[in-house]
């Protein structure tokens, strides 16, 4: 058991879907005891043998817990085993990992005696809360009708899983550029400007923007300057001037932007420096749409790239994904609708746009695949359009970006407020993690779309709804 009524830790219960969330998130607790209980061991057994998208996070974590447990008697799991050694810096666990044999506790030490997973779980807790007191006992659950129950079933201390947040609130998210007030040029009190070919490039103090990161555009408010921060030195910003309106004036496939935040998206969408784009934004604010343009443009136009393979994830696409017929692309069809609508609207003036459609599909070699079957995969020259990555978690994610070879670029889209997973808020969703995590990263961009522009109907529903 962890060590008795010390004040100085805490003791950790961890349920079932945070390690499905973060395999390893038993060794998130410095010094603090972690205790597993028997049901959770039981649920990942389940899972781990199903056909679910997560049961390979499952073995991962068995597999993890194995490693520290294996040479441990039955008396050490139960008394608990240190994690001493198993990481690295500051975060490196100092605690113990023990299994608490939950199946075996009397029928007078639990509040619930209902058979169920989540009340044997609580059960845990709350008999560790009244041994150990005063020392907290803390049951960490991404459930939110169990943290309620157990709440009200006397536990003091009940928390999300927060280690992989890097933000409180989604309004604090980088949004990929920043608007000065009023005229740019107002505000600068000293510029060194140069030309490299075609391109100006202006020198700033950093003091005009000292938390600026690489690939962030600049505007004002007169809509008269646009910028992209190109290199950033102790004291200096060095901005390429793109100009407002020769930003505008970006096109791809026969699109023009609407606004602003769609012509910094297709600049970022067509540079080729840039490895990596993430589009943010609402429902209808043309974030698939520019990509697919994008990469058709830069695939059947310019050859820069030798395919585009389409893929997306959501919770339903494991489970049912097997029960559709045709092949694999088949079957990923219905999920992937936005895409071949998009591609509807890039040729609606055509003649016949379902014959245009097929040519296209066929001359970029537009390939649809499941994110289930990308593990193992090392994708070469091509754009990977990943849609409504919302629903993913960030080891989901680190999945699929550690695929992308060289020459590959990949375009990530989603929509913090269409979130489906049970288990991922707008603060701990995968996409949000990525867009903090790869600001300061010179290969990619972020471009957060905040205008509506599908219709009216779709935007006055997004204001109001």
């Amino acid at each position: 058991m962890p060590r008795k009524n010390s004040t100085d830790t805490k003791i950790y219960v961890l349920d079932t879907n945070i390690l499905l969330h973060e395999p390893h998130a038993f060794l998130s607790f410095k010094e603090h005891d972690v205790v597993i209980p028997m049901t959770v061991l039981e649920e990942l057994d389940y899972i781990k043998d199903s056909k679910k998208d997560v049961a390979r996070d499952a073995r991962v974590s068995i597999r993890a817990m194995e490693d520290l447990l294996h040479d441990a008697t039955p008396e050490d799991m139960l008394a608990g085993v240190s994690m001493e050694g198993l990481g690295a810096g500051q975060t490196a666990p100092t605690g113990s990992l023990s299994i608490f044999a939950d199946l075996n506790m009397v029928e007078a030490q639990q509040v619930f005696t209902s058979n169920e997973n989540d009340n044997r779980i609580i059960n845990v807790a709350l008999h560790l809360q009244k041994t150990f007191a005063p020392q907290k006992v803390v049951l960490v659950t991404k459930d939110l009708n169990m943290r309620l129950k157990a709440k009200g079933a006397g536990l003091a201390h009940v928390e999300d899983y927060r280690t992989d947040q890097l933000i409180t609130d989604i309004k604090y998210l980088s949004r990929g550029f920043h608007t000065f007030e009023g005229n740019f040029w107002e505000s600068v009190k000293s510029v060194d400007s140069r030309t490299e070919g075609r391109d100006t490039i202006h020198t700033i103090p950093k003091s005009m923007l000292p938390e600026a990161y690489v690939n962030e555009f600049l505007l004002d408010e007169t809509k008269q300057f646009a910028g992209l921060v190109e290199e950033i030195t102790n004291d200096h910003l060095e901005i390429l001037d793109l100009g407002y309106e020769r930003l505008m004036g970006r096109h791809a496939w026969g699109i023009t932007p609407k606004n602003i935040g769609q012509a910094m998206a297709l600049h970022a969408l067509l540079d080729p420096h840039i490895d990596m784009v993430i589009l943010t934004g609402p429902a209808g604010s043309g974030k698939t749409l520019l990509a697919l343009a994008a990469a058709l443009e830069m695939v059947v136009e310019r050859n820069m790239y030798d395919k585009i393979i389409v893929t997306r994830s959501t919770p339903e696409i494991a489970e049912s994904i097997g029960f559709l017929p045709g092949t694999e692309e088949e079957k990923m069809l219905p999920w992937l609708a936005a895409i071949t609508d998009s591609l509807e609207v890039l040729h609606k003036h055509d003649e016949n746009t379902k014959g245009s459609m097929n040519y296209i599909m066929e001359k970029a070699n537009i390939q649809y695949k499941s994110v289930n079957f990308m593990r193992g995969r090392s994708i070469q020259n091509a754009i990977v359009i990943l849609d409504e990555s919302q629903n993913l978690t960030a080891s989901q994610l680190k999945t699929i970006i550690t695929r992308c070879g060289e020459g590959t670029k990949l375009i990530v889209g989603g929509n913090l407020a269409q979130i489906d997973s049970n288990y991922l808020s707008a603060v701990t969703s995968g996409l949000t993690y990525l867009v903090e995590k790869f600001k300061d990263f010179s290969g990619s961009a972020t471009i957060n779309l905040d205008g509506v522009v599908r219709s009216r109907l779709a935007s006055f529903a997004e204001e109001n709804l």
